[in-house]
């Protein structure tokens, strides 16, 4: 059974994944604003964060400097706010299945900014560097597809009762627009490269603040304030902001607790029992059990070019993963014997 545990955890963040796809998607199906969303749902991980990040982190946490407190600040702004909210304009556009696919490039996405800020080594004349670069191309073909091709139409069972969808016309009629479906891609890609940006970006933050507690529960309530004052700004009316006893406050509660609060735990646990690399191939799950979840809870219908797009996606996927631990693999058998080789230590440098 404890052989088991890390693909169990697993599979449930992939899954809590999905479900935060699909309750967004119903809260705004629903007619919730995205940006007074994304302010709720930030309060609410601000609020079940804090009280844990000071009762163990708080003693043993290092000192916060202005300069520190500055780049967190702008971590919260891109990674966080910027990135919900061009998120949550992207998944009105287009749909839960389109927004679990684009998920599958994060790590392509990521390892290129790596890339290009020099934190990751690209060698295009060996075998592990060409999957790589292989993988990045697949990656742009199905996000090419996934805007451009929709064609045939699958329809099924759907269970349409369970979610409310006050607006359901209107929405048909913007996610069948073509040209609102590109613009609906495209900013999914962008509120992509931002959380790319972001995960890149706070390894850096991390070593000179390497309280991860404190750190997740700071760049939360940064977002929070920062989100707010988007949200007040584009959206003065009071009815907008309220919260009943419907899927507007589950979705809330959802991605701000379950989302932040559980997958923390469980990403950073997984990772240290069978590694990144082990999770990020698990990403796939989450377009599957989005798919399905979907059709059968919010009607949604689900196009060819979705499914294909999102198999390009998971293909270019696993072929960066193979060539970054193939690369890997390679490096270790050459650092082994000779520990004190300086071209060996610098790659390790660079790629850390």
């Amino acid at each position: 059974m404890d052989k088991r545990k890390p693909y169990l955890a697993a599979i449930l963040v992939q899954s809590i994944y999905a479900g935060m796809f699909l309750l967004s998607k119903a809260a705004f199906d629903g007619g919730m604003n995205n940006f007074v969303f994304v302010f709720y749902r930030q309060a609410a991980a601000t609020v079940f964060l804090i009280p844990l990040a000071l009762l163990f982190e708080w003693k043993t946490a290092p000192p916060l400097s202005f300069m520190t407190f500055c780049k967190i600040f702008m971590l919260s702004l891109c990674g966080i706010t910027l990135s919900l909210d061009i998120y949550g304009v992207a998944l009105i556009y287009t749909s839960a299945t389109l927004a679990a696919a684009t998920t599958n490039c994060l790590p392509v996405i990521t390892f290129f900014l790596a890339v290009l800020l020099r934190m990751e080594v690209l060698r295009l004349k060996t075998t592990p560097g060409i999957a790589k670069i292989v993988g990045i191309l697949i990656c742009l073909a199905g996000a090419l597809t996934l805007a451009f091709y929709k064609g045939p139409h699958m329809k099924l069972f759907c269970l349409h009762h369970l979610f409310e969808h006050h607006h359901s016309q209107n929405l048909q009629r913007r996610t069948s627009s073509g040209d609102t479906w590109i613009k609906g891609c495209f900013l999914m890609l962008i509120s992509n490269s931002f959380w790319g940006l972001w995960l890149v970006l706070q390894g850096r933050v991390l070593k000179s603040y390497p309280s991860k507690l404190l750190f997740t529960a700071l760049q939360c309530f940064l977002s929070t304030i920062q989100s707010f004052a988007i949200a007040i700004a584009l959206e003065r009316d009071p009815y907008e902001w309220r919260l009943g006893w419907n899927v507007r406050l589950l979705a809330v509660a959802y991605c701000g607790i379950v989302v932040t609060g559980v997958t923390f735990y469980l990403q950073a646990w997984v990772i240290e029992k069978k590694g990144p690399v082990f999770l990020a191939m698990s990403t796939p799950l989450n377009l599957m059990f989005t798919i399905f979840c979907s059709a059968f809870l919010l009607c949604e219908i689900i196009n060819l070019g979705s499914v294909l797009g999102g198999l390009l996606l998971i293909g270019g996927l696993y072929s960066v993963l193979w060539g970054k631990t193939r690369e890997q693999r390679m490096l270790d058998e050459n650092c082994l014997p000779a520990p004190v080789d300086k071209e060996c230590t610098e790659i390790q440098v660079v790629t850390a």
